[in-house]
């Protein structure tokens, strides 16, 4: 079948041969591919502009900072839990995060739009999550520090894209990251492994679930997946379940919130203190002052777990809600 590319194709395709810039040479590319048609005929060269694009978006990350060390990977965890979104081109992972945090990542109806990875907080009740956007796995070529983002991140979150094949999609995912050694927690590591895996919390989340039609979709998926994940529906053009999905987040990051007082005065209840569960009194006491783990005599608790006030040991087992008046 023929491609039958109308006449601005070409005249994309020119820039793109005189571009100088890597950045030149991406924006025609990804005109070239928005003005092509889609159809058989069409398939093989929509490959290769989607394999030069991500090349080129390489070639502009290694000339951008040469010779250092640091990049744009290099993005330091803050808030309760640092989520990184992963997925195929055109699932949501820019959408998603300009909808929860406080970032503008690039949005944009041709994939391979975003370059870089992209920091957001997404507020949760009184504390906040780092959702990180980044390009679309698994590709061809892979930006350096990706994988070492992914290893050290709290969570990853899977997007996929109810409206394509969330199953092959999942299963190129998993497939991706298992080529990093990197293992949901659900999936079994082979037992000849030749190098330590690292275990992560992974969440799947499949976005586009606009009306009923698509929730049936999102049903037979679920129904039909072969991995025992964490998955959640959503749709970020309405708005559907993204509290849900900063809910689950919140359980998947097992963390506490821990509020405290002043002996006579009342609790901050709007910025609680953060920590992992089966933390103790001890534990919250060296995040508030090294010097007061040394000097801590004991401590009044008002929680679901306690009595109004009631004394505890450095050991005590913080419960989340907890209210701690510390005593040195």
């Amino acid at each position: 079948m023929p491609a039958n590319l109308p006449p601005p194709y070409f005249e994309a395709e020119k820039r793109y041969k005189e571009g100088k810039t890597a950045e030149e040479k991406v924006e025609a590319l990804e005109e070239m591919l928005m003005i092509m048609p889609k159809h058989k005929g069409t398939d093989k060269l929509r490959a290769d502009l989607r394999r030069r694009i991500a090349k080129h978006k390489m070639e502009g990350q290694q000339k951008k900072s040469p010779g250092k060390r640091e990049t744009a990977y290099n993005i330091e965890k803050e808030g309760a839990a640092q989520a990184i979104i992963i997925g195929p081109p055109n699932s949501g992972k820019s959408s998603l995060v300009a909808a929860l945090t406080n970032a503008n990542p690039e949005i944009a109806d041709f994939p391979h739009s975003t370059w870089n990875p992209m920091p957001g907080m997404a507020p949760f009740e009184n504390i906040q999550f780092q959702l990180v956007d980044t390009p679309p796995v698994p590709t061809e070529f892979q930006a350096p520090g990706l994988s070492d983002l992914l290893r050290r991140t709290d969570i990853i979150v899977i997007l996929l894209d109810i409206h394509g094949d969330p199953l092959q999609q999942i299963d190129d995912t998993i497939s991706y990251l298992q080529s990093l050694r990197i293992y949901p927690e659900w999936v079994s590591v082979p037992a000849d492994l030749q190098k330590r895996p690292f275990i992560k919390n992974v969440m799947v989340a499949v976005n586009k679930v606009d009306n009923d039609a698509d929730e049936e979709d999102f049903g037979a998926f679920i129904d039909l997946c072969q991995f025992p994940c964490e998955c959640i529906g959503l749709s970020i053009l309405s708005g559907y379940n993204l509290d849900g999905f900063l809910r689950k987040l919140y359980q998947m990051a097992k963390v506490i919130r821990v509020y405290t007082k002043a002996p006579g005065k009342e609790p901050e209840l709007k910025s609680p203190f953060v920590l992992p569960l089966d933390s103790t009194l001890e534990d919250l006491a060296e995040l508030i002052h090294k010097d007061f783990v040394t000097k801590l005599k004991f401590a009044k608790v008002w929680g679901a777990s306690t009595f109004g006030g009631q004394m505890v040991q450095r050991d005590y087992m913080l419960r989340d809600g907890d209210v701690v008046e510390i005593h040195i």
